[in-house]
């Protein structure tokens, strides 16, 4: 297991999400993000999808989160990354903050 991963991601807030100001509900945030993991697994490029839809400040660079250590992340989200192959996308991962795709990069 590595000790650091560098990931890139896709937020998706809802209505009830920590920090949000999304009027979405949790139903149509989860709609999009299995839209946008269809989108990448049909051959969608991931950071572009990122920019374009992520609720996050790391749209702006493609949903880039750099790299870090265990611990860095809420818990859901540090299993979930530290899980991933290099090159592989999550699944959904549900946190406080709404809902990721997670992808690997190195």
């Amino acid at each position: 297991m590595p000790d650091e991963v560098h990931v890139a991601h896709i937020l998706i807030m809802h209505q009830d999400s920590e920090q949000s100001s999304s009027a979405r509900t949790r139903e149509e945030a989860m709609a999009e993000i299995e839209s946008l993991k269809k989108q990448i697994a049909g051959g969608a490029d991931f950071a572009d999808l990122a920019t374009e839809n992520s609720d996050c400040p790391s749209a702006s660079d493609g949903g880039n989160l750099g790299t870090f250590g265990r611990g860095a992340m809420v818990p859901e989200f540090d299993e979930a990354a530290f899980k991933l192959e290099v090159g592989q996308l999550s699944d959904v991962v549900e946190t406080d903050f709404g809902y990721h795709l997670i992808y690997r990069i190195a």
